[in-house]
C-alpha cells in the first residue's frame, strides 16, 4: 500500500512542477527582455516527464519524475510597432517587435489537464489510505 502512495506522491510532485511552469509561461506572456535587460522575448518552458524505477511495486507499476524543463524553440511572434523602444532596428524584421510565442488557450488546457491529474493522484492516495485502514480493521 505504501508504494502505491509513493507512486501517487511522485505524480503530485511532477504535476505541481508542471503547474508552476505553466504559471510562469502565463505570467511572462508579455516579457520582451531577458534577465540582462536585452531585447529578447521570453521562451516558454515545457516539463518533460520520465518514469522512475526508484519508486514502484513488485507488479511493475512505477513512479514518475521530472526529467527536464525544456525551452520552446519556436520563433517569436513579430508585431509591426516601429515606434516601440524594442523594435528591431535593422534587417528583414526592421520595425517589428518580437513577442513570446505563447498560446494562452493551450496553456489553460495544459493547466486544466495538470489539475485533473493532480486530483486523480489525490484520489488514488485516499483510496490507498482507506484500503490500508480497512485492512488494519480486519486484522485487529
Amino acid at each position: 500500500m505504501l508504494s502505491a502512495m509513493d507512486i501517487s506522491t511522485s505524480g503530485l510532485i511532477a504535476q505541481r512542477t508542471r503547474l508552476d511552469t505553466i504559471a510562469s509561461n502565463i505570467a511572462n506572456m508579455s516579457t520582451l527582455r531577458d534577465e540582462n535587460g536585452e531585447a529578447k522575448p521570453y521562451q516558454s518552458r515545457h516539463v518533460i516527464f520520465q518514469t522512475t524505477e526508484d519508486i514502484g511495486t513488485s507488479y511493475g507499476a512505477v513512479g514518475v519524475k521530472v526529467a527536464s524543463i525544456e525551452l520552446d524553440e519556436t520563433d517569436p511572434i513579430y508585431r509591426w510597432q516601429p515606434n516601440h523602444p524594442l523594435a528591431i532596428k535593422s534587417g528583414d524584421k526592421q520595425g517589428y517587435v518580437a513577442y513570446p510565442n505563447i498560446n494562452l488557450n493551450q496553456e489553460f488546457v495544459d493547466a486544466l489537464n495538470a489539475t485533473r491529474t493532480y486530483e486523480a493522484n489525490i484520489g488514488a492516495i485516499e483510496i490507498s489510505k482507506d484500503m490500508s485502514s480497512q485492512t488494519l480493521r480486519i486484522i485487529a
